[in-house]
Order: C-alpha cells, then sequence, then structure tokens
C-alpha cells in the first residue's frame, strides 16, 4: 500500500466526489478481492469492505457491486450491505431492493440451458483441474487450477460444443468460459443502475475483460479505474486491490467532506 495514487486520479476523484448523486460500483474479484484459486474462498480486503460500508451512509451516495458471480455467490463472499445494489451474471441478474422482481427463463431458456450445462460437464470430465459452476442463467467453466495446455484445451473444447447449442452467448474473462442463455454485460447492469438512482456521476472499478463494457459506458465526471494490467477504456489505472483500499478511503474523505458543507 506504499503506492501513491496518481495527482490525476486524486483530482478526478475530487470532481465525483462533489457531484450530487454519486454512484460507487465495484466489480468483486480481482477488484475488492485478490484473486484466489477457490472462487468461495475470495473475500474482499477489510478496508474495501468498510470504505464502501462508510460510503453506502453518506447523503447523496449509492454503492453496488457488479460481478460476473451469481448473486447468491456474490452475497456468500461480499457480505454487502443492505443498502448496496447488486448486479450478477455479468448483468443477467441483479438485485435492486426488496420489490424487484428474480430472474425468470423461459421453458426454451431452461432447455438449453439444461444441454449447455451438460455440454460443459463432458469437458470438464474430459479435463483435470477444470471446474464447472451453475448459474441461474448461464453454466461457467473455470480454468485457473488447470495445467495451461490443459485449460486452452478445455477452453477449445467448450467453445466447440457451443457451435451446437443455439441462442447461447459465451462470455471471455480471465481463465473463465462463460455460456449464458441471457445476453446481458456488466455494460447494461451499469446504465440501468445509473438510470435508477439518478445519478451525477459514477466511480466504477475493474480488472476483468468483462469490466470494459462498464467502463465503455463512463463519461466526465464519472471516472474509470482499470485495476491491474491489460488494455482498457479506463482513463486511470492502480495496481492490486490493495491499493483500491486508497482509492475507496480518499473517496470516503472527499465525500464526507462535501457532506458537512
Amino acid at each position: 500500500m506504499s503506492e501513491k495514487l496518481s495527482p490525476e486520479l486524486l483530482s478526478a476523484l475530487a470532481a465525483a466526489a462533489a457531484t450530487e448523486r454519486l454512484l460507487v460500483a465495484l466489480d468483486f474479484d480481482g477488484t475488492m478481492s485478490p484473486h484466489v484459486d477457490r472462487a468461495d474462498d475470495a473475500r474482499a480486503l477489510p478496508g474495501s469492505t468498510a470504505a464502501l460500508r462508510a460510503l453506502a451512509q453518506l447523503p447523496g451516495t449509492t454503492t453496488a457491486l457488479i460481478s460476473g458471480r451469481a448473486l447468491d455467490s456474490l452475497r456468500l463472499v461480499a457480505s454487502p450491505e443492505p443498502e448496496t445494489l447488486l448486479i450478477g451474471s455479468h448483468g443477467a441478474e441483479a438485485w435492486t431492493g426488496p420489490d424487484g422482481a428474480p430472474l425468470e427463463l423461459t421453458p426454451e431458456q431452461a432447455s438449453i440451458l439444461r444441454n449447455a450445462t451438460a455440454a460443459i460437464q463432458e469437458v470438464v470430465d474430459a479435463h483435470p483441474g477444470t471446474l464447472l459452476e451453475t448459474k441461474p442463467a448461464g453454466v461457467v467453466l473455470h480454468t485457473r487450477t488447470a495445467q495451461p495446455d490443459t485449460a486452452q484445451a478445455a477452453t477449445d473444447a467448450a467453445r466447440a460444443a457451443c457451435e451446437a447449442l443455439r441462442d447461447v452467448h459465451l462470455t471471455d474473462g480471465k481463465n473463465v468460459l462463460e455460456l449464458s442463455v441471457v445476453q446481458a454485460d456488466k455494460g447494461q447492469g451499469l446504465r440501468s443502475l445509473r438510470e435508477l438512482t439518478g445519478s451525477t456521476a459514477v466511480v466504477f472499478a475493474g480488472d476483468d475483460v468483462t469490466d470494459e463494457h462498464a467502463l465503455k459506458t463512463l463519461h466526465a465526471p464519472d471516472v474509470g479505474i482499470k485495476v491491474g494490467e491489460g488494455d482498457t477504456a479506463a482513463g486511470y489505472r492502480i495496481t492490486s486491490p490493495e491499493q483500491l483500499v486508497m482509492v475507496l478511503e480518499e473517496l470516503v474523505t472527499m465525500r464526507q467532506s462535501r457532506a458537512r458543507t
């Protein structure tokens, strides 16, 4: 945590913090939480959790998590505050309050999902170290714990299996390939949250290629932050989830100062 935030990022955060209605939306894995081999072992860094909790209590401020995880998995690992809005399954699922409607598949979508799950199960059975995860609207091939050549072979096999399935949408991520019967992405999720909350500025941070959909929706005075390496549409970059703690703590201080004026 010794690395300082750039003056440019601090200035952008100050401008966003001065807005009337602020939305702070974060990816979870690789952003609030360091990456781990077992998805259920992921936990946000304590500093990020505390800062997001503090932001959720401030006037004119909404917090949200936008994740590729299914909502149940996201709740398990993130333990979000009741006020925090949730987008799961890359936008296919959403929790916007107790009155929100849960995701429901059509009979046709449910049938396609069963076929997709069976196909990915065959891939996992044939490729040691790979894992299958089911979601309400999709199925995920995880390859993080497989040897690199096995991981690539499994991903190729999964893609080939998908060619025989209609109305299946593929999403690539870090060591994952997701098949979904609902076409959605984090950009759509972030736009829906902006509209729902009437936010006049958004701060969004993410580390994966799937987060680029959300980052591409941002415009001044929004602040888009890429966590780690890789090409990005974000205006700013930090090195790690540890540095995100610094970002959020700065934002808390800035937003608290506005609330006192």
